[in-house]
């Protein structure tokens, strides 16, 4: 290995430039160029260290940030991922990474310039939700390019690292604490919106309030995963955006969820009415052959949308129990025009984990941390506690304490 100098002229102009000479990992010799000795010296002591970890990774057989993104895309939905997840990833590179870091080669991408790039997404008006899930795609990438022998490093991993747990704590302050009547539908509410459910969209969001299903398991939950004697269902199956059935988020999205008995005597109805699907044979007499399947289809019992969900069932169900907002304008009648409080379906699964936590003295079920966790499907319990921990009763009330005064100067 040895750096030197190399002068030529063209044009009539003198030229020179300073030539890192050094043999890679498979004895292959290099040569990189370098304006300033300074940096041909520092790029030969690291490639020195690299060649001797078996890290190294020369230019020529690198590759750019945008190739190695598709190769991670292609193992991604090589190994089973959902249609919708391989989409999204598809967006992250496309939409987000490439026209900023695209033709950018991997052993060039450094800490500064993953910061650079996350500044340069918030600059451009990306949310920093949408910039933080980029990173997390970008740092896969990364790492599967390690994988294959096309980079050395993580900048993205080596950044979050440097970071530690301060951010984290800076997301959850900027993000807040969910509140009741703010992100949690209150228990008046609720008992409104229920009065207000009509029509077969009555039984899904009757399920969706006792259960706390997510709208992706409602839309992929089967009639044979439905147990009228104990009353319970069972989550084994969801429907992605794309209206595939494929498995739960996670394993401890696989669950069992009881059922009150409103939900039941309902759900036994609305199964007479259910559409039925048609399973594409016929029967001896030419008829064709329709079996019940989900227990909230479309009309032909296929996967209902979430937009005919939300747009059709879940905000005029608001609208009509006057769980409202008001936008200050008004319609060519004369009538306000209003928009519902809460626009997506997760708000009543924040309901039901909040009627899991809260007292019986104040109508909830008072269920242990633990419990709840796995009426929710949640992965961990450490995820339960940073979203709903705050709602769990304290046991120093107002009320509490006082009588425990009272037992103590008594």
């Amino acid at each position: 290995m040895s750096v030197r100098k190399r002068r030529w002229t063209s044009n009539g102009f003198e030229h020179e430039t300073w030539v890192v000479d050094y043999a890679d990992t498979r004895g292959k010799r290099r040569l990189k160029s370098f304006q300033r000795k300074k940096d041909a010296d520092e790029f030969l002591k690291r490639a020195g260290v690299e060649v001797l970890d078996g890290l190294h990774v020369a230019d020529s057989d690198s590759v750019t940030v945008e190739a190695a993104g598709r190769l991670w895309i292609a193992a991604r939905a090589r190994v089973g991922r959902e249609a919708s997840t391989v989409e999204q990833y598809r967006q992250h590179l496309d939409l987000h990474i490439v026209p900023f870091l695209g033709k950018t080669r991997l052993n060039a991408v450094t800490v500064p310039g993953v910061r650079n790039f996350e500044e340069k997404l918030l600059d451009a008006g990306r949310s920093p939700a949408l910039v933080r899930k980029v990173l997390v795609s970008l740092g896969s990438i990364l790492s599967d390019a390690q994988e294959r022998g096309l980079s050395t490093r993580n900048a993205v991993r080596d950044m979050r690292g440097r970071r530690g747990a301060h951010d984290a704590r800076a997301e959850k302050r900027a993000k807040g604490k969910l509140e009741v009547g703010v992100d949690i539908p209150s228990p008046a509410e609720i008992k409104a919106i229920i009065g207000a459910l009509k029509g077969h969209w009555r039984p899904l969001l009757l399920t969706a309030i006792f259960t706390g299903l997510r709208a992706s398991e409602l839309r992929g939950l089967s009639w044979r995963d439905v147990d009228f004697d104990k009353r319970q269902l069972r989550v084994r199956q969801r429907a992605d955006r794309f209206n595939d059935i494929g498995r739960p988020k996670s394993v401890a999205g696989d669950r069992s969820v009881p059922l009150p008995p409103i939900v039941v005597n309902t759900l036994k109805e609305w199964k007479l009415a259910c559409p039925l699907k048609d399973t594409g044979k016929i029967d001896a007499e030419g008829n064709a052959i329709r079996l019940l399947d989900l227990v909230f289809p479309n009309g032909q019992g296929k996967v209902e949308s979430l937009g005919n969900i939300i747009n059709r069932a879940l905000v005029p169900a608001m609208l009509r129990a006057g769980v409202s907002t008001d936008t200050g304008k008004v319609e060519d009648k004369g009538k306000p025009v209003l928009l519902a409080k809460y626009t997506g379906m997760h708000a009543l699964r924040h309901f039901y984990a909040s009627w899991c936590i809260n007292r019986r003295a104040d109508g909830g079920l008072e269920l242990p941390a633990k419990v709840v966790q796995e009426r929710l499907g949640h992965s961990s319990i450490v995820m339960t506690m940073d979203t709903y921990g705050h709602l769990f009763p304290r046991g120093d009330d107002a009320e509490e304490m006082a009588t425990a005064e009272r037992a103590l100067t008594s």
